[in-house]
Parts: structure tokens; C-alpha cells; sequence
């Protein structure tokens, strides 16, 4: 039997230090995601999920480096990973999970990014209305005209500042 390494995720937004850790933790052995339960979001973030733990399970059971995906209480404990036949949690260094210390590896967070910081810069752009015109609503959000658009070919209004996405100087480990 192979090594099984456990990684707990919420998954209420996945960005890159995500991948990259499951990736690491897929060099030690077969990963088991724990997927916290909506309730246990709630509880701790002290806000509902957009997606229910049935959808964050499917986009997880998409990821090339997870074998298996389970339910498991936010805080994990030694208890949790023997449930699950788990010999290991890998966590970032923000690790605030009861397991012990012989059971843990720990890896340093992805540089400039976090799920808190990416929803933060969100919390600072302002929300566009559904419309079911899609080009109207990227103009309004992107400030621009579609880039196929006789008069502009994607150039921005003037005067105006971008919203663009949210870029990082990440440094790569």
C-alpha cells in the first residue's frame, strides 16, 4: 500500500499556492484531500460557501495530484488522519490544525497570494449586474469595447482606469 498524505482544503476559491502544494504533497505519497464541510465554512470563515461541498468535491476530484477527496472536520486531529488511513498532513506554514508535530510537513506558503488577499482585492471592485448581453457587461467591467469591435479593437475608454485582473510579483521556490 502507498503512502497516503492528507491536505485540507475549504476550496471556497482555489488559486495556484493551492495547486502548487497539492503538487507537493503528491511527491510524498498518494493526497487525500480533506474538504471541510459547508457548515464548518460557515462556522470559521463566517460565511456560506458560493458552491456546495458536493461541487467543491467534483473541481477537487479534477486535480491531477488528488487521489481521493473526503469530509473532515475543519481542525483536524491525529484521530482524523487515522480515519482516513493518512500518515501525514502537508500544510502551508499558517498550519492551525491539532495533529502532531511527527505527523506534519510543512511548506511555505506560495509568495503574494492567499485566498484573503484575493478576496479582498474583490471586496474593492465593484459588482456589475447579469445582463444577458455578455459584451455589454465585459465593457462595463473591463471599461473597454469587445476586442473585436470595429471602432475600438479593445482599446480603453479614455480617462478611465482599468479594472483588469489582479496581477502578483509571485517568486517561485
Amino acid at each position: 500500500m502507498n503512502i497516503r498524505v492528507m491536505v485540507d482544503m475549504s476550496v471556497t476559491l482555489l488559486h495556484h499556492g493551492h495547486i502548487r502544494l497539492l503538487k507537493k504533497a503528491a511527491e510524498y505519497g498518494d493526497v487525500v484531500v480533506a474538504l471541510a464541510a459547508d457548515k464548518d465554512i460557515e462556522k470559521y470563515k463566517g460565511h456560506t460557501p458560493l458552491l456546495t461541498w458536493e461541487y467543491r468535491k467534483e473541481i477537487v476530484e479534477s486535480i491531477r495530484y488528488v487521489s481521493e477527496v473526503v469530509v473532515a472536520p475543519y481542525i483536524l486531529t491525529d484521530a482524523a488522519l487515522d480515519e482516513h488511513g493518512v500518515k501525514f498532513l502537508v500544510h502551508g506554514d499558517d498550519n492551525f490544525n491539532t495533529v502532531s508535530k511527527d505527523r506534519l510537513i510543512i511548506f511555505a506558503r506560495t509568495p503574494a497570494i492567499s485566498s484573503s488577499l484575493l478576496l479582498s482585492h474583490n471586496h474593492r471592485i465593484e459588482s456589475i449586474s447579469v445582463t444577458a448581453n455578455s459584451d455589454y457587461a465585459a465593457q462595463q467591467f473591463y471599461e473597454t469595447k469587445p476586442a473585436n469591435h470595429s471602432d475600438t479593437q479593445g482599446e480603453r475608454r479614455r480617462n478611465e482606469p482599468s479594472l483588469g485582473p489582479l496581477s502578483f510579483n509571485a517568486v517561485q521556490v
